[in-house]
């Protein structure tokens, strides 16, 4: 079996094509099929599919915000755990500054480079999620997202 690629900034998102593309797709053809027959032939019937179907797809979206909210509340321990440990005792202090998305995006560097952007970030040198990733030089890899 082969390794998989060496994950970096261009390759690190993640798409799960049955989620993704398949059950997405089948839900949002269901609700066009579902409003079609709404407006054709209006019913209860048809309104209570057309509810159904707008439903699906609230559904799909919320179970992957929950999903992710999780992740990031995990990634967010994991990261003050590994800041803790790498940080000079000046930085420490300065741990709670960051903001989720800035957590979600240095999980990604390694611990040689970590301080210093971990300074950028909170110094407000670097403050998007894309702006700290691309300036990653060692990529430590996460296999295990949602």
């Amino acid at each position: 079996m082969p390794e998989p690629s060496a994950q970096s900034y261009a390759n690190h998102t993640r798409y799960v094509p049955l989620y993704h593309f398949g059950a997405f797709g089948v839900f949002v053809v269901n609700l066009f099929w579902t409003l079609w027959r709404l407006f054709r032939a209006p019913s209860a019937d048809t309104a209570m599919a057309a509810l159904m179907a707008f439903a699906l797809i609230g559904l799909f979206f919320y179970t992957r915000l929950f999903a992710l909210t999780v992740q990031d509340r995990v990634i967010r321990l994991e990261m003050q755990l590994r800041l803790q440990q790498i940080l000079p005792p000046e930085l420490r202090g300065r741990i709670d500054e960051l903001r989720r998305g800035q957590y979600v995006a240095l999980r990604f560097a390694g611990d040689d480079e970590l301080p210093e952007l971990f300074t950028e970030v909170v110094d407000g040198k670097l403050t998007s999620s894309d702006e700290i990733k691309k300036r990653i030089r060692n990529w430590r890899a996460d296999d295990l997202r949602a």
